[in-house]
């Protein structure tokens, strides 16, 4: 499956089902779930408590980040990612998978995906079709709590991955690499708020709705499918890319259709809309709202 190939960017449920089921799941394979919910809606942890796939182990995301940010979900540092996942029993030498709960398949796990590839682990892969698949296939689920043995992990920022705000503002000139933006399209135009922000885009981006990538089940869709789709956009996975969005977690869904098609060096803009918004000057931020204004 070429799939499996692209160092096992994804894996399916039948494939962890036979892992948990042949026991695994231990110090080569490690199971993590990512899930993440505003606060209202839904509670990831208790959810997790709740029920789970055998021998999975919270990835709290709200404290694997820099906390000093004011802007979410960035990047820890190095020894902060290591410690967290040390303690998760993760070394350099485990197998990681992620998977979330959320309802449309997958939302959060690509973002733990990209934070492992990140900090320069290879051997990571995302439950394709998430945890409600999983469910829906009748694959066992537990309320018991696993407590891994924490490992040594060493983590080494592969910055080509990461974009700042500096190098965003310099590329709106000198189009260094292209920018795909994969916020819902009104969010994009700027004709509706972007979670209580005025929304809008960075100049010269190119927008695909993450859900894009994803099938009515759920599952990503064929290589083909996600071919088609950065074709149509006018996307070349052969240059430089760059992928944002509202707080650079469903960019790592770009970045993620990207490399099953092969191409393993999609970067994400961490700060995304979050930054840009506070950060960058009115004139780079692009918003149709505001033109019909004027």
């Amino acid at each position: 499956m070429a799939r499996q190939s692209l160092s096992r960017a994804l894996v399916t449920a039948s494939w962890l089902a036979e892992a948990v089921r042949a026991g695994r799941v231990g110090t080569s394979l490690r199971v993590l779930d990512a899930s993440w919910y505003p606060p209202k809606e839904r509670n990831a942890r208790q959810e997790f408590k709740e029920r789970h796939i055998p021998g999975a182990s919270f990835f709290e995301i709200e404290e694997c980040r820099d906390k000093s940010s004011p802007y979410d979900f960035m990047l820890p540092s190095e020894s902060h990612f290591a410690d967290y996942v040390g303690g998760l029993g993760v070394s350099n030498d485990t197998h990681v998978v992620v998977y979330d709960g959320d309802e449309v398949g997958t939302f959060y796990a690509p973002r733990a995906w990209w934070m492992f590839r990140a900090f320069g682990h290879k051997e990571v892969s995302v439950l394709n079709g998430g945890f409600k698949n999983w469910v829906k296939e009748g694959y066992p689920v537990t309320a018991e709590v696993t407590q891994p043995t924490p490992a040594v992990f060493k983590a080494r920022l592969n910055r080509a991955l990461v974009k700042t705000f500096e190098e965003m503002v310099e590329n709106v000139s000198s189009l260094k690499f292209q920018v795909v933006d994969s916020r819902p399209e009104g969010r994009f135009r700027g004709t509706e708020l972007d979670q209580g922000l005025e929304s809008g885009h960075i100049p010269g981006a190119v927008n695909i709705p993450f859900h894009s990538f994803l099938s009515e089940t759920g599952h990503e869709k064929s290589i083909e499918e996600i071919q088609e789709i950065f074709r149509e956009k006018k996307v070349d996975l052969s240059k430089p890319l760059t992928a944002t969005c509202r707080k650079g977690v469903t960019a790592c869904q770009i970045a993620l259709a990207a490399f099953l098609c092969g191409k393993r060096d999609v970067a994400v803009y961490d700060g995304s809309w979050s930054e840009w918004f506070h950060r960058a000057p009115p004139h780079y931020k692009v918003s149709e709202l505001k033109r019909s204004k004027a």
